[in-house]
């Protein structure tokens, strides 16, 4: 058995309504392997994302308790949550979030430079990463210049380009074509792999779920299990 990486113990999350708090996520019990692959379906403001921001300690719980390898995430000061963000997690979103003044090359280099590393030290590393999505052509390509699905896997190249323990992406072919999606979660679940690192997908798409470990649907707040065969 692997080791358990996430625990969420009777979690719950609402938020302010015009006559009481609205209750979106409730008494979420979970455990998330290390090295596993899961998918999280779930009708359109299910909290799929709600339940990712809190993964990614980029939101807080209203109740209950995130452990991470040990780790309460609630009990971490602000610094030390940007730093776990930084070294531990890579996001990838619906709309890949690039920087279009920079070339692909410094968006992939990008969250290790703001992690203190020199452009240098590291043009190495993100080219490298960038060959691995099949982008080396397009390193020093302007963002704008790119299709969907390149752009797509530039952000999936910038999150994985140091290594993070989790990656966690909210509907990564939700934006793209068919073919352009296939390629994205082939990718995905090849770095999974290779990198050994957990893999939290939010997704509508059936066929990228069917791609993971096991499987999860978020039904009025409540998690149960799914299987995608």
């Amino acid at each position: 058995m692997m080791a358990a990486l996430y625990q969420f113990c009777k979690v719950c999350k609402s938020f302010p309504g015009p006559d009481a708090d609205i209750e979106i996520l409730r008494d979420i019990d979970l455990e998330i392997h290390a090295g596993e692959a899961l998918a999280i379906v779930g009708a359109s403001g299910s909290g799929k994302s709600t339940l990712l921001h809190l993964m990614g300690a980029l939101d807080t719980p209203s109740s209950g308790r995130i452990v991470f390898d040990g780790t309460d995430l609630a009990q971490m000061r602000p610094d030390a949550k940007a730093a776990f963000r930084n070294r531990s997690l890579g996001f990838v979103f619906q709309f890949h979030h690039l920087l279009p003044e920079f070339s692909a090359l410094e968006n992939v280099a990008m969250p290790a430079i703001i992690g203190g590393a020199r452009r240098d030290a590291i043009s190495g590393d993100a080219r490298a990463m960038l060959e691995r999505v099949g982008l080396a052509h397009r390193a020093d390509s302007k963002t704008a210049t790119l299709s969907g699905g390149e752009r797509q896997r530039v952000a999936i190249a910038r999150a994985v380009l140091m290594r993070p323990r989790v990656l966690l992406a909210d509907e990564p072919t939700g934006n793209l074509d068919e073919t352009s999606g296939a390629q994205v979660g082939d990718l995905l679940a090849e770095l999974n792999r290779e990198l050994g690192m957990t893999l939290v997908v939010v997704t509508h798409n059936q066929e990228l779920a069917a791609r993971m470990d096991r499987g999860l649907e978020l039904r009025a707040g409540a998690l149960y299990e799914k299987s995608f065969a």
